[in-house]
C-alpha cells in the first residue's frame, strides 16, 4: 500500500485584499491553506516585503542601517524612489514618526504634506503608518486618507479607540485600514467586528496583531498570528479571515543585539551581518506563521527574505 501524506481539510479562506492601483498594485491573502502548505490548498499571493521610509531623517539609527540610504535619508520622496529603483521595493511603508506626541510632535497638516508628496511621487502601493497615539492618529490618519484619495492606500494603526473616526474617512475615500490590537486573538476579532459594523468592506481590512522582534516578543507574535490563521481556516471564523501585516523593522533594530558593534562583544560577530540575519529571521518566522506583509528596513534583509519566499513558492 502506497504511503499517503495526511492532509488537513480547510473549510475557510483568507480574504484577498488589493493594495494600490494600476499595474503595480499588489494582492495579498486569498489562501485556502496554511502558509506555504501549497500541497494542501492554494496560496495565490506570496508574502510581500514593504520597505520602510520615515517622514524625517532618523537620528538614532545604526550607521550600518543608514548606509544604504545615506544620500537620500533626509528626503522621504528620494528615499522612497531609491527603495523602488535601486532595491526593487514593491510596496513602500511610510512611517509618520515625526508626528509622535512623545517625539517631535509635528502638526498633522505639516506631516500630511509629506504623505501627499510621497504618494504622488511613486507608482507602487503605499502603506501609511501613524504614531500609535490614538488621539493624534485620529486626526493625522483621517487627513492622510483624504489627500490619498484614489490611491487605495493602507492606513493605520487603527485601534478600538479611534476606529470610528479613521474608519469613516477610509470608507469615504476608499482606503484600506490596518486594524491593530495588542497580541490577542479575541481583541483582533472584536475590532474586525466593530469595523464591519461601521461599514468597512472585508476586502479593505488588514490585521495588525502587534509585532515583536526576534526573541521573547517574537514568540508571542508568532503564536497569536498562528492562532488567527488556524481559526480563520479550520474553524470558519470569518472575522479573522483577513490578511496580516507586521511592522517589524523598528522592533528588530531597536534591540541591544542589533546595536552592539563587534568590538563591544566579540562573540556576537559582525554587526551588519548580525542585524540583517535578525531582521530576516524575524520576517521569515512571521511569514511562516501567517503574515502577508512584512515591513523591513535593510535592503539586504529584504532581498534575503524575498529569495526565501520565492523558494517556498516554487
Amino acid at each position: 500500500m502506497a504511503f499517503e501524506i495526511p492532509k488537513i481539510r480547510y473549510t475557510g479562506k483568507i480574504q484577498e485584499v488589493a493594495v494600490g492601483t494600476g499595474k503595480r498594485a499588489v494582492r495579498v491573502g486569498g489562501a485556502s491553506c496554511y502558509p506555504f502548505y501549497r500541497f494542501e490548498g492554494e496560496m495565490p499571493n506570496p508574502t510581500r516585503v514593504a520597505f520602510e521610509v520615515w517622514d524625517h531623517r532618523p537620528e538614532d539609527w545604526q550607521e550600518w542601517a543608514v548606509e544604504p540610504y545615506k544620500d537620500v535619508i533626509h528626503d522621504p520622496v528620494a528615499w522612497a524612489k531609491k527603495s523602488i529603483d535601486a532595491y526593487g521595493a514593491e510596496v513602500i511603508a511610510l512611517q509618520l514618526k515625526s508626528a509622535d506626541p512623545n517625539g517631535m510632535d509635528r502638526p498633522a497638516d505639516e506631516v500630511v504634506r509629506v504623505v501627499q508628496d510621497v504618494v504622488n511621487a511613486i507608482d507602487v502601493p503605499l502603506i501609511i503608518w501613524g504614531t500609535a497615539n490614538d488621539e493624534k492618529d485620529a486626526d493625522l490618519l483621517r487627513k492622510a486618507a483624504e489627500v490619498c484619495e484614489g490611491k487605495n492606500v493602507a492606513i493605520g494603526p487603527v485601534s478600538e479607540k479611534n476606529y470610528k473616526q479613521i474608519g469613516a474617512m477610509a470608507i469615504g475615500y476608499g482606503q484600506i485600514v490596518m486594524a491593530s490590537t495588542p497580541i490577542d486573538v479575541n481583541l483582533a476579532k472584536q475590532l474586525n467586528i466593530l469595523l464591519g459594523n461601521l461599514g468597512m468592506p472585508d476586502e479593505k481590512v488588514l490585521m495588525d496583531p502587534t509585532t515583536g522582534g526576534i526573541g521573547y516578543g517574537l514568540e508571542y507574535s508568532y503564536s497569536v498570528i498562528e492562532r488567527d490563521r488556524m481559526a480563520a481556516l479550520t474553524q470558519e471564523d470569518v472575522k479573522l479571515q483577513h490578511p496580516v501585516i507586521c511592522n517589524l523593522a523598528h522592533e528588530v533594530w531597536k534591540t541591544r543585539e542589533s546595536r552592539l558593534k563587534r568590538e563591544d562583544d566579540e562573540k556576537l560577530g559582525d554587526e551588519l551581518k548580525r542585524s540583517i540575519l535578525m531582521e530576516s529571521i524575524t520576517a521569515m518566522s512571521l511569514a511562516i506563521a501567517g503574515a502577508d506583509i512584512v515591513i523591513m528596513r535593510h535592503p539586504e534583509s529584504a532581498k534575503l527574505v524575498k529569495e526565501m519566499i520565492g523558494e517556498l513558492m516554487k
